[in-house]
């Protein structure tokens, strides 16, 4: 089963970008997208009748928000409306048979850190939340969690210690997160693989020099380690500052639903 995730930084701009080729392109059984901010539900002719398209819009206009588009039809859909107090539009959950799939964007603690007692806040409800999920079914957690977890996921660790995306605080954070169950199956498959990023400044110049940082995820529960089939990042893929993750699972190997 594959899944692609992706922030677009405005889905009506990657829409002019070439997002739908990539999109037939890749041919995921899940693709979810973030920073979508969009305020209403959109009928796109391109996604067919293959898809089925559900949609988490901010209150505020023109920010934020998600989507996924599965050609598998969930048992239930869920807006995380525990963890997301401020109706940002960040999380989506689909429950399928035998897992659950968090398509999640996490708050950004600001360049100044103005957001960071809220985005403590915010990580403590959402591993509280994946935790719960986990305990009835296997977990797939993607978006952009805005954080670099390691100094191997950014270029100028050093530079940028302290920084939003890489303080202490969010690193921590992140730490918790993998140590309540769960794994970055990126670093599970490739745990020395430098110069992989998912996000660029848009500075003139700087994704050319591949001067970025790992901040899009899949996380998986542990007990879906043995279907892990392959992680990959699509640098090449332009239209946003991020660029496409994707994961594919071997649905054979799942363990039973609720199973260890």
């Amino acid at each position: 089963m594959k899944f692609v995730s992706w922030n677009v930084n405005g889905f009506r701009a990657v829409v002019k970008k070439g997002f739908w080729d990539y999109f037939r392109r890749v041919d995921a059984d899940v693709f979810c997208v973030q920073e979508t901010r969009l305020q209403e539900d959109m009928l796109w002719p391109e996604l067919g009748e293959e898809y089925e398209a559900y949609w988490n819009h901010a209150e505020r206009k023109g920010y934020s928000g998600t989507a996924v588009f599965t050609k598998r039809k969930p048992l239930a859909v869920d807006f995380g409306e525990e963890v997301d107090l401020e109706r940002e539009g960040r999380i989506i959950t689909l429950e399928f048979e035998n897992f659950y799939l968090v398509n999640v964007y996490t708050p950004n603690a600001r360049r100044d850190l103005s957001r960071l007692p809220y985005r403590m806040e915010w990580e403590d409800r959402f591993r509280e939340y994946l935790k719960g999920l986990d305990a009835r079914k296997p977990v797939v957690a993607c978006g952009d969690m805005n954080v670099a977890h390691r100094e191997i996921d950014l270029k100028n660790p050093k530079a940028n210690a302290g920084n939003h995306g890489f303080t202490p605080e969010e690193r921590e954070k992140m730490t918790r997160l993998l140590e309540a169950g769960f794994v970055d199956t990126f670093r599970h498959l490739y745990p020395d693989r430098t110069d992989a990023y998912t996000w660029w400044s848009p500075m003139p110049g700087v994704r050319a020099r591949n001067v970025g940082w790992r901040i899009d995820y899949f996380l998986i529960s542990e007990r879906l380690c043995p279907a892990l089939a392959a992680a990959d990042i699509h640098s090449e893929v332009m239209g946003s500052d991020h660029c496409p993750v994707a994961l594919e699972l071997d649905e054979a190997r799942f363990p039973d639903a609720g199973g260890g």
